[in-house]
């Protein structure tokens, strides 16, 4: 199917078990999002799939018709991704890739091996024309307005134009999936003057400055202005993102502790449905995964401890950006003349 997605059931912390209960949760009734069970295509151990679709079956949650592709191996969470993806030909991060590039799927999911997905994707189905490297991007809605940032760890290094394109495929996404006209892309760095940061950054300045026909550049900003909504999309190298992304999952849920906390020494009352809301925007499940934005087909990399919830959201994020057409936009996009 042109539109189906495989799912990596054995990659992650929790897996199977969590992501088969994705999966179910993802095509449940009640499901804002829910999916058509014949658009997932599960992928891992065929046994394992069915004793464990049976099992949830009889627990009142239901195995549905889910399409299933056998795969013998399975790459550890700890393992060095460029071994195991010579040494297990066919894991199920590979055999995901390889439906993919067959046209069996036409993107996948997986919480599993970070740098083996990335690898796999990147290696086995190369980039979208016009895109040097794929880079990882993240959308938060830690004010109530989504914002995207990338790149957030595919690529430790970069050169100038990489950035700049960043920003093209930041903005392809914020425009066709989450419907932010004309998305305002900023360059993250240490001060607002272009003469500020690292020679990265000082180089890729003015070439995104000269992009402003394609790309609605506004300039550096700060980390802090993350917070202040003041653009779509940030644009950083793979290294900077990450340390950023991981300091922002960490510290929010640090603070929301350290808020319950004071809330019962206190015998303070909160709604639950404030306490909800709060925790939608910034827990990592409600994001369900990072895309892999660049990749010829749509690749979604969740936490590798996702619960049912992150991959149900992560199915919906494939979803979303296959129907919304973002790689072939993209390439249009990097194609178009500066204006």
């Amino acid at each position: 199917m042109a539109s189906r997605i495989a799912l990596d059931v054995m990659g992650g912390d929790q897996a199977p078990d969590s992501t088969l209960r994705g999966a179910l949760a993802a095509c449940a009734a009640d499901n804002p999002r829910r999916l058509d069970r014949a658009r997932i295509l599960l992928v891992g151990d065929e046994a394992v799939i069915r004793a464990k679709l049976a099992e949830l079956e009889g627990v009142g949650l239901g195995s549905g018709d889910f399409a299933i592709q056998h795969a013998s191996q399975v790459i550890g969470m700890a393992e060095s991704p460029a071994t195991a993806l010579r040494s297990k030909p066919d894991s199920s991060i590979a055999v995901c890739v390889g439906a993919v590039k067959k046209g069996a799927a036409a993107g996948l999911v997986s919480m599993g091996n970070t740098g083996a997905v990335v690898g796999a994707a990147t290696l086995g189905l190369g980039t979208l024309e016009g895109v040097r490297r794929p880079a990882i991007s993240v959308t938060l809605s830690l004010t109530g307005k989504p914002v995207t940032l990338l790149d957030m760890g595919a690529n430790r290094e970069a050169k100038p134009q990489d950035l700049v394109q960043f920003g093209a495929m930041g903005a392809a996404y914020m425009r066709d999936c989450l419907g932010v006209e004309n998305p305002r892309v900023g360059l993250l760095n240490i001060g607002s003057e272009a003469s500020k940061g690292t020679d990265l950054l000082k180089e890729a300045y003015p070439l995104l400055e000269a992009e402003k026909g394609r790309i609605n550049f506004v300039g550096n900003i700060e980390a802090n202005e993350i917070f202040d909504s003041v653009a779509d999309v940030v644009v950083t190298d793979g290294f900077t993102g990450n340390v950023v992304l991981k300091l922002l999952e960490g510290f929010s849920a640090f603070m929301l502790q350290l808020m319950l906390g004071e809330l019962r020494a206190h015998q303070a009352q909160w709604g639950k449905e404030a306490l909800g809301n709060l925790k939608k925007r910034i827990d990592y499940a409600e994001y369900g995964g990072a895309l892999l934005l660049g990749c010829k087909g749509v690749v979604v990399k969740g936490h590798g401890r996702s619960d049912h919830v992150a991959v149900a959201n992560a199915l919906a994020v494939a979803a979303r950006t296959i129907d919304s057409r973002v790689n072939e936009h993209i390439v249009e996009g990097l194609r178009a003349p500066t204006v």
